[in-house]
């Protein structure tokens, strides 16, 4: 398992030291037992001051999602909010503050939901999610995202062949103008000529 900078790295393997020999995760994380604890050695005061920053901060994610967020979702939150931090470190501060998250199925956000009323387009992909060149299948979607002022809903259009972002909008309110934001950007941005946009077949698509 690669990480992209030691500090990343470091801190999966203090997140995970209780379970896994020190040596044998930085063999496998292509770092230095001994850079571990030098890195280790230097946190307190400093880092103890910014643990406990961010553990506040993670408790608001926590308690907006009225104790259900665990730490992908409180992460992806944080983010949301601009804190650049990693998600072995929110594990971690979770996990020795005793927050879990608790699943609840019932409350599940749906970005899925067919209007009865509406006829959707066909399938011209017939799943096969591939192109040949840029700017010739062109695939939306809606995720949300929990944050610490509600739920965040994310449109994006993604290129097929590039699988690179051509068009992205935000907003609490997931209505139509959503998706077509994301769209109208990635039309404005990439100036397709003969494109295929394929989404799935919730009501903000089939509208």
């Amino acid at each position: 398992m690669a990480c992209g900078e030691p500090e990343r790295a470091y801190e999966l393997m203090r997140t995970n030291q209780a379970e896994y020999p020190i040596r044998v995760m930085a063999r496998v994380l292509g770092v230095s037992a001994s850079g571990f604890y030098d890195w280790r050695d230097r946190q307190p005061p400093d880092r103890q001051r910014s643990d406990a920053a961010l553990l506040r901060r993670i408790r608001t994610v926590h308690a907006v999602s009225h104790g259900t967020c665990e730490a992908p979702r409180v992460h992806a939150g944080l983010r949301a909010e601009g804190v650049q931090v990693g998600c072995e470190r929110v594990a971690r501060l979770m996990r020795e503050a005793g927050i879990a998250g608790v699943s609840r199925r019932r409350r599940t956000v749906s970005t899925t939901v067919r209007a009865p009323e509406r006829t959707s387009a066909g399938d011209l992909v017939r799943r096969n999610f591939t192109a040949d060149g840029p700017d010739r299948l062109l695939v939306a979607d809606i995720a949300f995202v929990p944050t610490a002022a509600g739920v965040l809903f994310l449109a994006v259009v993604l290129d097929a062949w590039s699988r690179r972002i051509a068009g992205r909008a935000f907003s609490h309110d997931p209505r139509t103008r959503l998706v077509l934001d994301a769209l109208d950007m990635a039309i404005a941005a990439r100036k397709p000529k003969d494109v295929i946009h394929h989404s799935d077949k919730g009501s903000r698509y089939t509208s």
